[in-house]
């Protein structure tokens, strides 16, 4: 019998809410993660919890928010007015409820739907929400959504306010750890949201005086070229300057969320700054001139704004409001108006941006003609390449895969080999470097016009002139884990934040990490990625264990290939914080100071030693 002849009624499943959230979790939190990257569930956990204490803050109710970690279990105090008493277990266990339908009561909120507290609940393993409001109490308990016990006090003498604790489900996010750092900044970016507010993490206080302002001198990786524009009005704040390097940095925000993909908002900011520049200067420079190098931070308030996500990390709003301006003339009136005002003002800083302009126009002229030759024979060669093999979903595509398309920049054709054969063919692109690249710190942008290996990848990539068209969510450094491996992904990762720092900010830079050793007798197998991996898999085996040592990708088969670049693959994402100053880094290790760095591998090769030395 064919299987649509078995197609009935009983085939038709309705699932209750708490069901359809722990089965479809992406639709609510994004992915899972385990805790390594800042966008795993755990953290959206948090921050949707956060949200509503926010959205308190911002009505007018409550100067602090309590938030503790111990071990895995999360709490939330907020001393805002208290969710409503009769209400409490329906605010986290009923879709679609919730007090943020009515605009008057919370008219510029984060969250809006109604969603994300009851996600929170449905993917907890335990889950207890407590409202205090004038000496009564009320606390329910859940457990993946199920509700275990409903408690009312009275005669209580804590502050009004509400109260969440939960435990993330192991059994859906698998084995999870939070990184304090990750959540610092999530908690310091709602401080310069909402100049005032306290917010303890572990006891330690966070707080801003100068909002935007203090963001950008908080992540400034380099001395600006001068000192950051503050500007605010009524619903709208920005802060701008430029630095030395390539691409343009950005931190948007929509009602205090931090809008990582952007959205409309950030694309009227970026015409604006362009528009109001060129008007100021009376010029027609090129936007690509003007915008180069610039960092900056725009925060506004939209009523009922629409995302395109739950996650809300893209705005897709058009108009401020249902009564207000477009987004686009919202933004771009504003920096008309008071970004010109300002370089009226400060003359000198309006020399110095001028002077940068002028730089910029003057190196994209000078690599204009390497650039069309450039294109022609990247253009040419492509047809023919055998350095790419392609996927067949690209970033760029309207396609629910989109977002895992990735490419994998490995070294020679035995390792780009064993992946090509190995991979899924629909989101997963190769691209085989020849040898060593070149060493690029220190050099204009032209050297990638005119290096053909360079050429070639940012061919690829689809990012000659910037990186808004990156064919790949995913640009995956997979070199051996040797030295001359460990020196290609060097030079690589020099090359992206030579002229492509936006791609690491943005998050598309990735490691690969791949198995030092396979570990196996007759019933088991263990890939290990380092020397207590595979001290633990020995003494897990038993006696006379087989240990392979691979000394590089080439000698992985494909079938084991599929292993590491499946469900199973090891990503290590690049960061830039502002603890990572990008000159000093590549100057100390891509440089020229050849004696320096000489002692500082012998002093570490030393350590390194000592190591495996105890080890044994």
């Amino acid at each position: 019998m064919s299987v649509a002849a078995t197609y009935g009624d009983e085939h038709i499943q309705t699932l209750d809410w708490k069901e359809h959230i722990r089965r479809r979790p992406g639709m609510y939190i994004g992915k899972l993660g385990d805790g390594t990257s800042a966008d795993d569930g755990i953290y959206i956990l948090i921050k949707e919890v956060v949200d509503n204490s926010i959205d308190e803050y911002m009505m007018g109710f409550g100067k602090q928010i309590e938030i503790t970690i111990d071990d895995r279990r999360v709490t939330i105090r907020d001393y805002g007015r208290g969710v409503p008493l009769g209400k409490l277990s329906d605010v986290a266990s009923k879709m679609n409820t919730g007090a943020k339908y009515d605009s008057e009561a919370f008219k510029k909120s984060v969250g809006l739907n109604g969603v994300g507290i009851k996600a929170v609940n449905a993917l907890s393993s335990e889950f207890v929400i407590r409202s205090v409001r004038d000496g009564e109490a009320r606390s329910v308990t859940f457990a993946a959504g199920v509700e275990l016990s409903d408690r009312a006090e009275s005669g209580v003498s804590e502050k009004n306010g509400t109260s969440v604790t939960f435990v993330a489900d192991e059994s859906v996010f698998g084995p999870y750890s939070y990184n304090f750092d990750f959540i610092e900044t999530m908690l310091k970016n709602y401080t310069y949201l909402n100049a005032g507010l306290v917010i303890k993490f572990n006891g330690q206080p966070f707080v801003s005086k100068n909002g935007l302002l203090d963001l950008l001198n908080e992540n400034l990786s380099e001395e600006p070229l001068y000192p950051p524009i503050h500007l605010m009005g009524t619903d709208i704040e920005v802060a701008i300057t430029h630095g030395t390097g390539y691409g343009e940095t950005y931190y948007s925000f929509v009602n205090g969320q931090h809008t990582t993909q952007g959205g409309t908002h950030q694309a009227a900011f970026r015409e604006a700054i362009a528009k109001t520049i060129k008007e100021f200067y009376r010029k027609d420079y090129d936007a690509s001139d003007i915008r180069t190098s610039v960092i900056a931070a725009i925060s506004v308030k939209v009523e009922e704004p629409l995302f395109e996500s739950q996650t809300k990390t893209k705005l897709g709003s058009k108009d401020m409001g249902p009564d207000g301006p477009s987004v686009r003339n919202f933004v771009v009136d504003f920096l008309k108006e008071n970004l010109d005002n300002y370089l009226h003002k400060h003359p000198g800083t309006a020399d110095l941006l001028g002077k940068k302009i002028q730089e910029n126009e003057k190196e994209r002229k000078a690599i204009s003609g390497i650039q069309k030759k450039a294109r022609e024979m990247a253009k040419k060669v492509s047809l023919n390449n055998k350095k790419l093999r392609d996927c067949r979903i690209h970033f760029t595509d309207k396609n629910p895969r989109a977002d895992e398309s990735m490419i994998f920049i490995t070294e020679g054709n035995s390792a780009s080999g064993s992946i090509t054969k190995s991979r899924d063919v629909n989101t997963q692109a190769v691209f085989s470097l020849r040898g060593k690249p070149l060493n690029t710190y220190g050099l204009t942008k032209k050297v990638i016009y005119e290096n053909e290996e360079f050429n070639l990848l940012q061919a690829a990539l689809n990012i000659e002139d910037d990186i808004d068209n990156l064919r790949y969510n995913k640009i995956i450094i997979a070199t051996d884990a040797d030295v001359d491996g460990m020196h290609i992904r060097l030079l690589m990762m020099t090359f992206f934040l030579q002229y492509f720092p936006d791609m690491i900010r943005q998050g598309h830079l990735f490691i690969l990490q791949t198995p030092l050793f396979r570990v196996r007798n007759k019933k088991e197998t263990v890939y290990c990625y380092s020397e207590q991996e595979r001290q633990a898999a020995i003494a897990r085996l038993g006696t006379n264990p087989e240990i392979t040592r691979f000394k590089g990708l080439g000698e992985i088969s494909a079938d084991e290939f599929r292993e590491f670049i499946g469900e199973n693959m090891r990503l290590e994402k690049v960061r830039l914080t502002k603890e990572d100053p990008i000159h000093d880094m590549l100057e100390f290790y891509m440089g020229k100071n050849s004696f320096e760095r000489q002692d500082f591998i012998i002093h570490n090769l030393k350590i390194e030693a000592d190591y495996v030395e105890d080890l044994i």
